[in-house]
């Protein structure tokens, strides 16, 4: 089977709070490592109500802590928003606490709008332009190659480093630099396609990776039945719709009929934010998963399932790893 790996946002729900919720986001952890699932990422957003893994590294150290075996990282840390050593020194603490278990996503988008981003960096600058000679920086400190700025903890780790991307810019570095690529097709699936072409024939081996390695980004719901899965469903479709008109939100319980409310112009817009999807039953998640994987030659599937209700979630990631361990029936 695929390998499959849990990307969280660590949701704040509607009445929740964030330390509510960085606890379930370690439940759910330890859950996914149990499963078998082969990491476990959460992603850094900033001035979202509906969103608690900001201090990403703070929330993957408590995730580490109560976890034993699965991989933890970022999927992504913006690196516009900080000095590379600093997350060197970051990602170095981690993996000397939890050796062979950290891994690094790097994105080069801000994860917020103009004004968070001047809040975090001071500055208005073209900060993004600097993304690949900032990688080139970060992975200096883990090699110890910058000079006398050095990083410790840091130095000498085993810290794995992943390019994030939805477009075509970051399938371009990637494979310049022999690394990991993560797209983002879980939310931005437009380029997906070209991006994989782009990355997978310009890829060029390093001492990290001697082949390409593409993940990609899946929504899943899954439930007993196709019904149930599409009413979980509809929590996200409430934040995103709030998100992409500019009233971000916590996430809401589900709303039976939210999406036939909408106008079709919005209808749209989440018709195509749900594209790499599968939504439904055991067997319609299977079927779903493996159209997905043929289409694309995805080598990991990356899935975040935006649930309301913790058992809920929890119970979609067992029925994800159910679904994909059957075999395929024969025709």
């Amino acid at each position: 089977m695929i390998p499959l790996s849990v990307l969280d946002l660590s949701p704040i729900v509607e009445g929740g709070d964030a330390g509510r919720s960085l606890r379930a986001s370690a439940e759910l952890a330890k859950a996914a490592e149990c499963l078998g699932y082969t990491r476990f990422w959460m992603a850094e957003h900033h001035s979202m109500p509906g969103i608690a893994s900001a201090a990403t590294a703070v929330a993957l150290a408590f995730v580490g802590s109560e976890t034993s075996t699965i991989r933890i990282g970022a999927g992504g840390i913006m690196l516009p928003n900080h000095a590379p050593l600093t997350i060197a020194e970051q990602f170095g603490t981690l993996a000397s606490l939890y050796p062979g278990r950290i891994d690094l996503g790097l994105g080069r988008a801000p994860g917020s709008d103009q004004a968070t981003a001047y809040a975090l960096r001071r500055s208005l600058g073209s900060d993004a332009d600097q993304f690949p000679n900032d990688v080139v920086e970060l992975m200096g400190y883990f090699k110890g190659s910058n000079g006398r700025v050095r990083a410790i903890p840091g130095e000498g780790c085993d810290v794995p480093l992943w390019i994030l991307g939805s477009s075509l810019y970051g399938a371009q570095l990637a494979a310049m630099l022999g690394l990991p690529y993560a797209f983002a097709s879980h939310f931005a699936p437009q380029m997906m396609m070209e991006a994989i072409r782009v990355y997978c024939e310009r890829f060029q081996p390093s001492e990290q990776l001697d082949r390409p390695h593409v993940m990609l980004g899946f929504n899943v719901f899954a439930a007993d039945t196709d019904e149930e899965a599409q009413l979980l469903s509809t929590s996200v479709q409430q934040a995103v719709v709030a998100l992409r008109t500019g009233q971000p939100m916590q996430l809401p319980p589900p709303r039976a009929g939210y999406a036939g409310s909408l106008p079709l112009e919005a209808r749209a817009m989440l018709g195509d934010f749900l594209s790499c999807s599968a939504i439904g039953s055991p067997e319609t998640v299977a079927r779903e998963v493996e159209a997905f994987v043929a289409r694309t030659g995805a080598d990991e599937l990356m899935v975040t399932s935006q649930i309301f209700d913790q058992s809920a979630r929890i119970r979609s990631y067992e029925l994800l790893v159910d679904a994909v361990r059957q075999p395929s029936p024969v025709a």
